[in-house]
C-alpha cells in the first residue's frame, strides 16, 4: 500500500476545501424530478441520457446504454444500500420537533447527524447545542460537538452518541423512512432509493447515479462484452450541493476489482464510473502512474484541477446544481469544456435534476 492511500485508511480527517470554483451555468430552466420514473409508468432504464463526448452530444434513453461501450470497457457500481435515515424527533431543551438525518457512522461508534426543523425543511437546524438531547422514540441522541470541525460556529452536521434500544441500521429499518426534500412532494417508499446493486446498509441518501440500471440491462451489458465490478462507499448526506467541499466518507476497493481495472486498462479499455461516489472510491486508490490497489478506510479525496482523475476515463452520473462541489469531479474526469458542454444541453432539452430525473454518460477522449 502506498503512503498515499495508507494515510486516507487511518480515520476520517478534516475535508480540505474544494481546489477551484465550481461550474457555474444557467439554471433557469432546470426541472427537477417530482417522482420515480415507474410512478408514471416508465422504467427505471427508459430516463434519459445525454452523452457527451468532445465530438457531439447525443440523445437517447438509458437502456441504450450498452451502444455506447465498447466489448472490454470495465463498468464500476457501488454496492452501498440506502437506509432508512431520517427519523422524527424532539429537543428536549425547547420541545420543538425536529427531523434527523443519520449521515455516516464514525469509528468511535457515534454517528454524524443532521438536524433539521421539518420533514422537508429546506435547510439545517442552526442554533444546536453541543451538549443537547433529542428524543427519539424508544431512544435518543446527545450532541457532542460540530462534525467534521469541532470549531466550527453554527455547523451543519455534528458528531452525536446515540442511545438506542438496536444498534442503528436495525433501528432505522423499523422507526425510519427515506430523507426525502421539498421537491419530492409524496412519499416513497424505501424500495424506491435503492439501486438493483444495493447490498450493504450504509448511505444516508442513495447513491443515485446506478438507479436507472436494471437487471435486464445488466445483462445486456454482459452480452455486450462490458465487464461490470463492485466497490462499496457509503454516502452522507447530499445537501453539499450548496458548493461545501466533500466529507470524509467510508470506502472499500476489493481485490478483484482493483485487478479488472489494472487488466482492463493494460488492454486498452476504458474504466467507466457509475457515480462520484465510485470515481472518489477508485481515485483513492489509484497510484500516480495509474495502478490501482485493493484498499478500504475513509477518503477525503477532493478531485478538481490541482488532482485530476488517473484511472477513470468515462462517468456516468446524474446532474448537480450549479456551483456544487461534485462538478468539480466531474471536470478532473472530462474536462471543464465537455462538462460545460453537457449541462448547456442538459438544460436546453429539459432534462431532469436529482434523484430520480435523468442521466449524463461523460466520454472524453
Amino acid at each position: 500500500m502506498t503512503a498515499e492511500i495508507a494515510a486516507r485508511t487511518l480515520g476520517p480527517p478534516p475535508a480540505r476545501p474544494a481546489p477551484r470554483t465550481p461550474l457555474l451555468f444557467d439554471s433557469s430552466g432546470i426541472r427537477s424530478a417530482t417522482e420515480p420514473p415507474e410512478a408514471h409508468g416508465t422504467p427505471r432504464d427508459g430516463v434519459r441520457l445525454l452523452v457527451a463526448r468532445p465530438s457531439s452530444v447525443t440523445h437517447a434513453v438509458f437502456a441504450d446504454l450498452p451502444a455506447f461501450l465498447e466489448p472490454g470497457d470495465l463498468v464500476v457500481v457501488n454496492t452501498s444500500a440506502t437506509l432508512a435515515a431520517a427519523l422524527a424527533g424532539t429537543r428536549r431543551t425547547t420541545g420543538r420537533p425536529v427531523t434527523v438525518h443519520f449521515s455516516t457512522a464514525l469509528p468511535d461508534g457515534g454517528w454524524a447527524v443532521e438536524l433539521r426543523p421539518g420533514a422537508r425543511a429546506g435547510g439545517p437546524v442552526r442554533d444546536v447545542v453541543a451538549g443537547e438531547y433529542v428524543d427519539l422514540c424508544d431512544g435518543g441522541l446527545r450532541v457532542l460537538e460540530a462534525y467534521p470541525d469541532p470549531q466550527a460556529a453554527g455547523s451543519r452536521l455534528w458528531r452525536a452518541q446515540v442511545d438506542l434500544p438496536l444498534d442503528v441500521p436495525r433501528y432505522l429499518a423499523r422507526h425510519g423512512a427515506p430523507i426525502a426534500y421539498d421537491y419530492v412532494p409524496g412519499r416513497w417508499p424505501l424500495e424506491s432509493y435503492q439501486t438493483v446493486f444495493a447490498q450493504e446498509p450504509g448511505s444516508a441518501e442513495m447513491p443515485s447515479a446506478a438507479r436507472p440500471f436494471t437487471a435486464q440491462l445488466v445483462a445486456n451489458l454482459v452480452a455486450a462484452g462490458v465487464t461490470l465490478a463492485p466497490i462499496r462507499l457509503h454516502t452522507g448526506v447530499s445537501s453539499l450541493e450548496k458548493g461545501e467541499p466533500p466529507l470524509p466518507e467510508p470506502f472499500r476497493v476489493p481485490a478483484p476489482t482493483a485487478r479488472l481495472v489494472n487488466v482492463t486498462r493494460a488492454a486498452g479499455g476504458r474504466v467507466v464510473a457509475v457515480g462520484t461516489t465510485v470515481t472518489r472510491a477508485l481515485e483513492s486508490v489509484a497510484a500516480i502512474d495509474g495502478v490501482v490497489a485493493p484498499g478500504s478506510g475513509w477518503t477525503d479525496l477532493v478531485l478538481g484541477p490541482d488532482r485530476p482523475a488517473r484511472v477513470v476515463d468515462g462517468l456516468i452520473t446524474g446532474w448537480h446544481e450549479p456551483g456544487a462541489s461534485h462538478l468539480l469531479l466531474l471536470e478532473a474526469v472530462a474536462g471543464r469544456d465537455l462538462v460545460a458542454a453537457a449541462y448547456r444541453a442538459a438544460a436546453a432539452h429539459g432534462y431532469l435534476w436529482h434523484e430520480f430525473g435523468d442521466s449524463a454518460l461523460l466520454l472524453p477522449d
